[in-house]
């Protein structure tokens, strides 16, 4: 293998467009033709070798799970360390942002309107999707555009370099040679082949980003070309996989995954959180309200959560919200999704907007909560500075032993009770 300086870029015959199907089949991205391929930065000889026998004490692996000789000859021979993948796997959004600016892009005037009009243009698409997956085509759309903009940001990383490098180097690693192995396995099958298969640096693909074992897991042909394909101009396989996920994870057709509500005094902030489920009925017994007027919806069990803390909207989540985390584990994503979805069939914004608290942590202030919470024997998952729902539980652990107000945010209200 080579060891010298390199960089990885593809021909422009390469990046040529994968033919898209015609009918009801086809629809229209917001995107425009795919641009370039993002080049592999050059590294060391030293770093090189390193990523070079990984690659020869993955192959025995790879065999062992499937994958044939002409498979990894075609795709894992000189397979270049990406350096910037390790650096982006330290900056995701749903973990750095406050839900405030996380949910002012997620959620953004434009993204609303977008959604309405790519609705309204390929209405028979979406009313086979509904039809075959049972699926409501505004939790669909909102999907796509969280995860490309509706087309336009599918990424341009070439995926089979990303991940062997997140699997010799990452802090996952494991995971992400099972991913690695999973888009071996998508390219064997003919779905595309390495030089296609592009996507962000995690290795997720397409208009609405899979990972490949999901891809693998979920995927769908509804154009009827006998490919899976979620990655051409064409995003209705794509769109239809995403279907077949979220009904596969249990999405209940017609129900909301989530609504805003009010908190009668006194409320007990103990029972906040995804941890305790109650019928509607139970939580209106309790005082908790409708915030748009009318019942709470008989969506079977609810859990009410506080993303911004007690000052900000507090939302009742439903199985269909669980669904939505199925697809990504982070509660501002699935509040995110459920939102875009619920604005762009006409709901409204949140009555009580989350406040722009200028108490919010920055990254070491977060991982020095972490630390302290950790010293005392609370399971933070880490002490990265990201605080996803591990350390939102540890939070709410330690709140309720010091007799705070329980909401589960790291803030600065809490980092002062642990100094």
């Amino acid at each position: 293998m080579k060891q010298a300086l390199r960089s990885f870029a593809l021909s422009a015959v390469m990046l040529s467009a994968l033919t898209a199907c015609t009918g009801a089949n086809q629809i229209r991205s917001s995107g425009s033709a795919r641009a370039a391929i993002d080049p592999i930065p050059p590294v060391s000889r030293e770093v090189q070798a390193g990523m070079d026998a990984w690659v020869v004490s993955f192959l025995p692996r790879a065999r062992a799970a499937g994958i044939s000789q002409a498979t990894l000859d075609r795709t894992m021979r000189d397979v270049p360390f990406n350096p910037e993948v390790i650096e982006r796997s330290n900056n995701q959004a749903e973990f750095k942002k406050s839900i405030w600016e996380y949910l002012d892009s997620a959620v953004s005037n434009t993204r609303v309107t977008t959604g309405r009009s790519l609705l309204s243009e390929n209405d028979a698409l979406f009313d086979k999707i509904e039809a075959t997956y049972g699926v409501d085509r505004e939790a669909v759309v909102a999907i796509w555009g969280m995860e490309s903009n509706y087309g336009t940001t599918r990424g341009r990383t070439l995926i089979i370099p990303a991940l062997s490098t997140l699997a010799y180097q990452g802090r996952r690693s494991s995971f992400f040679e099972q991913q690695l192995i999973g888009a071996l396995k998508i390219i064997q099958s003919g779905d595309t082949d390495s030089a296609h298969m592009t996507g962000s640096w995690a290795g997720a693909m397409g208009h609405t980003q899979f990972i490949p074992t999901s891809y693998l897991a979920y995927a769908v042909d509804i154009t009827g070309d006998g490919k899976r394909d979620i990655w051409s101009e064409n995003p209705a396989d794509a769109l239809a996989s995403t279907a077949a996920y979220l009904k596969r994870s249990g999405w209940q057709m017609g129900q909301p995954a989530m609504v805003e509500v009010t908190l009668p005094d006194g409320f007990n902030y103990g029972l906040i959180g995804k941890d305790t489920r109650k019928d509607p009925s139970a939580w209106a017994a309790m005082g908790v309200r409708n915030t748009k007027g009318g019942a709470l919806p008989n969506a079977g069990a609810g859990s009410i959560i506080l993303p911004g803390g007690r000052e900000g909207a507090a939302l009742m989540v439903f199985n269909n919200f669980r669904a939505i985390l199925r697809y990504n584990n982070a509660d501002a994503y699935g509040v995110g999704v459920a939102h875009l979805a619920d604005r762009i069939g006409g709901g409204g914004r949140f009555i009580k907007d989350f406040p722009r608290d200028p108490n919010v942590l920055d990254e070491s202030e977060r991982m020095e909560l972490q630390r302290k919470l950790t010293a005392l024997g609370y399971d933070t998952g880490g002490t990265d500075g990201r605080t996803g729902s591990m350390t939102a539980a540890a939070v709410s652990a330690f709140q309720a032993s010091r007799g705070m107000v329980v909401d589960g945010i790291p803030d600065r209200g809490v980092l002062d009770a642990l100094r």
